[in-house]
């Protein structure tokens, strides 16, 4: 976690020296001459007067390299951002229906994209509010000291960076005056208990990591890394992304990474390195200011891994070609995210019609004249080396490329915001009063709050301006492809939008391959039908494919299971099949041959049985022992019959007859044969030793002998019945390989 700067200690001590240096005495300035070869000094703030002064805080120059604190001029991001403030300033003074006879002023400033310097400079607007004390202080020669009275800043507008927006809201909030950002988005400024005299006409980050989640998930991409500035606004993007994704799931990080405020010779090159140790995590997510995102990119190239890597990027990279100039091969394919907005061409006209003549309230402007025309002024210009003289003469949007900044709409509907709010505190304390009345000449910066966070009107863009109870404005954003076109260059063309929900065209969506589909940026492809995950513990989007082997099929997209016991995997095991029963068709020659020998036997039997029962009172037939004849030929005739039973389909029905009688059919034969001969053994062993007939050896005696053995072949099956009933099915035994043809399953008995 960054540790957070109290700037509490340095902010008094600041205060002290400044207000020491109002008590100076007031003498002649003195020209010191400038070192040709030392860093420029670059003038600080623009003064624009009025009845109500309005502070502003833009980003004229960039970061300064060490031991310096400004650096380059951002033309965009700086001068056309601070223009909007003053023509929006001009329009409102023009109109007669908002703040009628009352002109608003302004005091602008540089932040030089750095929060400590933005901090010093913002003291500017406090001064008016700290008590004074000269009583102590005489001039030379005796005098009390004469100082100018500071302008007394009612509202300021701005900052861009968010880490700037935090600093000097801590400092503007002491002093109750309210705050109206047009580009900081860091979630921790929605808390309104730290920054509660802080408003913003962009929606905050946390708005903005949804929807970079839901193009991730539209895009099917569930392995990412982030890539974050080091400072509140990455920091705090980064870290409402990752909550996001903990919280929906579906989606991993694979590295966070930081790019330090200061970052050493090889930094970016080494981060580039550290993201290509997750090699399938394509997809980066950024949160970075513009110098970092040139720098990341220019580090990319210089790695050789263009096409390599999908940017996702928040709207600190936007529509700008500033990031992507020098680099648009890198660069091609990026989705980038911008709050919904719109080209104001009233201020195309104004800004193109800007010259050195008539707009000398620009305390920058000569120095864009320089950048933009990539000339020199003079013997005092900005710009070293030995370039062409400027004429003066030189039209911006002819002479020079011209494309509005994606912040101008933000900045006029801030600074129309502080208007509205001002004309209607004027309408309910003056009643008509007209210009300022004495209950405005010192706006209470709390009650101006109230005003502000009540406006409700349509913005520059024709979108309704509003805030919500934290000063947040709602979330509103197109998404943004970085194409090639057909001229051998790229563009940024509008694929989609979010508000609240994602709406992407994927069809209008174009790839450095000039492949149509999707790119993939996961951990792990899919697995094929019929595997399973089983995933890397502590990575969830990352897994080993296992494939469902045996009897087992895919049941779900983690689990395999083994499938019921009369049923064998489908050929793609996601589900599974009945298994097939091989059995012997009634015209298989091996079913043909037996049944040919049953039908004769069963014929020969039946004959035999015919002939005893048409014979059945003779002296042969009664003599061969009838009753037990019958038995036996029952037993014969049974054993031929089961073959019928054995060749037939096999169900519940005929499994159990299978059981009864496979065994029956010999068990009468075996039963007839044994009571016969022990009948006849009796016979013989009881006469020789005496002539009285044995007992049980009547007909209806050797039936009940017969049928008590039968029974014991029937109970045993009853039994078995008892303790294995056949199963439906039939009963079937499973092979060892279930696809195999010899594997399928057989009946039992």
């Amino acid at each position: 976690m960054e540790l957070q700067w109290n700037p509490t200690p340095c902010f008094f001590f600041l205060l002290m020296a400044t207000s020491y240096t109002w008590l100076l005495p007031v003498t002649p300035t003195q020209r010191v001459p400038l070192d040709p070869q030392a860093a420029p000094e670059y003038a600080h703030s623009i003064r624009l007067d009025g009845d109500i002064i309005l502070g502003g805080l833009f980003p004229v120059h960039s970061r300064g390299d060490r031991g310096t604190p400004c650096g380059e001029l951002k033309k965009e991001k700086g001068i056309h951002r601070l223009e909007a403030m003053m023509f929006a300033i001009d329009l409102i003074n023009k109109d007669p229906e908002l703040l009628p006879n009352i002109t608003l002023g302004a005091r602008i400033l540089d932040t030089c994209s750095r929060d400590t310097y933005a901090l010093e400079q913002s003291l500017t607007f406090v001064q008016a509010l700290i008590e004074r004390d000269g009583s102590d202080v005489r001039c030379t020669n005796g005098d009390p000291p004469i100082f100018t009275k500071p302008d007394k800043i009612v509202g300021v507008i701005g900052a861009a960076a968010s880490s700037v927006s935090i600093m000097v809201a801590n400092i503007l909030r002491l002093f109750k005056i309210p705050q109206v950002s047009y580009a900081s988005t860091a979630p921790e400024l929605s808390d309104n208990t730290r920054y509660d005299f802080f408003s913003r006409v962009v929606p905050p980050d946390s708005y903005q990591a949804q929807a970079m989640m839901d193009i991730v998930t539209a895009m099917q991409w569930n392995y990412v890394s982030t890539l974050a500035s080091e400072g509140n606004y990455g920091e705090s993007g980064v870290e409402a992304f990752v909550q996001i994704s903990r919280e929906t799931g579906g989606v991993c990080i694979a590295q966070s990474l930081k790019i330090p405020r200061e970052p050493r010779t090889g930094e970016f090159d080494k981060i580039i390195r550290r993201l290509l140790e997750t090699s399938n995590a394509r997809a980066v997510i950024m949160f970075a200011n513009e110098d970092d995102i040139r720098r990341v990119l220019d580090a990319a190239k210089r790695n050789n891994q263009t096409g390599h890597f999908l940017w996702v990027g928040s709207d600190s990279w936007g529509s700008k070609i500033s990031p992507v100039l020098g680099q648009e091969k890198v660069a091609e394919g990026a989705i980038t995210i911008l709050p919904k907005r719109a080209s104001v061409d009233a201020f195309d006209r104004y800004f193109r019609s800007r010259s050195l003549s008539n707009n000398r309230r620009n305390v920058w402007f000569a120095e864009f004249w320089e950048e933009n025309f990539n000339c020199k002024l003079g013997m005092h210009g900005k710009r070293p080396g030995s370039l062409k003289k400027c004429t003066a003469l030189e039209k911006v949007g002819r002479d020079s490329s011209y494309e509005q900044e994606g912040k101008v709409q933000f900045v006029m509907d801030a600074v129309y915001a502080m208007a509205h709010a001002l004309h209607r505190m004027h309408r309910d304390l003056c009643y008509g009063y007209p210009g300022l009345c004495p209950r405005m000449a010192s706006i209470d910066g709390k009650e101006l709050l109230g005003y502000i966070r009540a406006v409700n009107f349509n913005g520059s863009a024709g979108t309704p301006v509003v805030f919500n109870e934290n000063g947040d404005a709602p979330g509103r954003y197109d998404i943004f492809q970085y194409q090639p076109t057909n001229r051998s260059t790229a563009e940024y063309r509008v694929i989609g939008s979010w508000t609240n929900k994602l709406h992407l065209k994927v069809e209008a969506m174009r790839w450095k391959t000039g492949d149509p589909s999707l790119p993939p940026s996961v951990c792990s492809m899919p697995c094929r039908t019929g595997e399973r995950k089983k995933v890397v513990k502590g990575v969830p989007c990352c897994w080993h494919c296992e494939r469902c082997e045996g009897y087992h099929y895919q049941a779900s997209e983690f689990t395999c299971e083994l499938c019921p016991y009369e049923m064998r995997p489908d050929v793609n095991r996601t589900g599974c099949v009945p298994i097939p029963i091989i059995k012997l068709e009634w015209h298989s020659p091996w079913a043909v041959f037996p049944v040919f020998i049953s039908m004769l036997g069963i014929i020969a039997t039946s004959f035999v049985i015919v002939t005893f029962v048409r014979h059945n009172d003779t002296p042969i037939v009664r003599a061969s022992g009838r009753e037990m004849s019958y038995v036996l030929l029952t037993g014969i005739f049974l054993c031929y019959a089961i073959t019928f039973l054995m060749i037939a389909t096999p169900d519940v029905g005929v499994c159990s007859l299978r059981r009864i009688f496979l065994g029956l059919g010999m068990c009468f034969s075996y039963a007839a044969l044994l009571t016969k001969t022990n009948r006849i053994h009796r016979i013989f062993e009881q006469g020789k030793k005496s002539v009285t007939a044995p007992r049980l050896i009547s007909p209806a005696s050797q039936l009940a002998i017969t049928f008590s053995l039968i029974s014991v072949q029937l109970l045993g099956v009853f039994v078995w019945f008892a303790v294995d009933p056949p199963p439906h099915g039939g009963g079937l035994r499973r092979a060892a390989d279930p696809g195999s043809p010899v594997g399928s399953r057989r009946p039992q008995v």
